[in-house]
């Protein structure tokens, strides 16, 4: 499974190129930002890997984080026409922060629907939806040692939870030069099941303290089409 979400950002872009070939409109973009949502407010004991309340009594319950800090992205979308369109997208965590006792990666992908609805030479405006998945990949960072002479960490993978996600997402498009553009972006994601507050009796298998997203992303990007 891991080795599908690793080729994923080519098998999207790759699924755009025969379509954009027929339009002679494509678009290829790599991005940076970030995407949060606030912490459950519960933790992980570090000896069992229980759920615990962290509290200052406490020594071995080690408190979830909220989502944020860097992300990075892949993204292709080809036009019909001046105004509408469709691309593919994903952002995700390159590092692995802390969860707890443990590490995770967070990953978003999702097939959008694109509405341009001002789209001139210099600039456009672009309104994008659309259905996808969110994943959460959980490693335990292992040591081991020979002696004091040489050690090795190595993170283990122990579980993962992915999620159905609606992506929303307004944007606009700045050519710096031809064919080439800046588009900063505003996303939001609802993921339902990412928070408890999905299904109140839940007591295991959510992740954070919300089920909505939200998210910015500065495309660095290149546009195929006529100018």
């Amino acid at each position: 499974m891991n080795r599908i979400y690793r080729y994923l950002p080519i098998l999207l872009l790759l699924s755009c190129v025969p379509l954009a070939r027929a339009q002679g409109s494509f678009d290829v973009a790599v991005g940076f930002g970030t995407q949060r949502v606030k912490a459950t407010g519960y933790g992980i004991d570090e000896d069992t890997l229980y759920q615990c309340t962290p509290s200052s009594s406490s020594t071995t319950c080690l408190g979830t984080p909220a989502m944020d800090g860097m992300f990075m992205g892949f993204t292709g979308d080809f036009m019909l026409n001046k105004h509408l369109g469709a691309g593919a997208e994903i952002n995700f965590q390159p590092s692995k922060p802390g969860y707890g006792p443990l590490l995770y990666r967070q990953l978003f992908y999702d097939f959008d629907g694109l509405y341009v609805p001002i789209n001139h030479k210099r600039y456009a405006l672009r309104l994008e939806g659309g259905i996808g998945g969110a994943h959460t990949g959980f490693s335990y960072l292992e040591t081991e040692c020979v002696g004091v002479a040489v050690c090795q960490s190595s993170a283990e993978s122990v579980g993962a939870a992915s999620h159905f996600q609606v992506h929303l997402a307004g944007a606009v498009q700045i050519y710096v030069k031809e064919h080439f553009y800046i588009r900063p972006q505003f996303d939001f994601r609802l993921v339902p099941g990412l928070s408890a507050t999905y299904n109140p009796a839940a007591t295991q298998n959510y992740q954070f303290g919300a089920n909505h997203v939200i998210g910015g992303t500065i495309w660095f990007g290149y546009n195929f089409g006529e100018m």
